[in-house]
């Protein structure tokens, strides 16, 4: 099984590529995100990792307010998507 982690407050230039190497040190990492504005395609300066369960919380732990290219990142476990409606 796998969780998903939320990661905030990321640098505007950062990839997906970079975002999972990121986290790879501490977690194995099935899938990274960036989420794009769909009219721009700009970042939204927000994503989501997707890691093995049994490493959730050694993710959080050692990358929650570490720098990545000079921007502090939150790292929390993703809630579920709610309906707008």
């Amino acid at each position: 099984m796998s969780k998903t982690l939320y990661v905030g407050n990321l640098p505007w230039s950062m990839t997906e590529e970079e975002l999972a190497q990121a986290f790879s040190a501490h977690a194995q990492v099935l899938g990274a995100r960036i989420i794009t504005d769909r009219e721009t395609g700009r970042s939204r300066g927000f994503g989501f990792v997707e890691v093995e369960d049994e490493d959730v919380e050694q993710a959080v732990e050692a990358m929650s307010g570490t720098q990545l290219n000079g921007r502090d990142i939150v790292v929390n476990e993703a809630r579920p998507r709610q309906n707008r409606y």
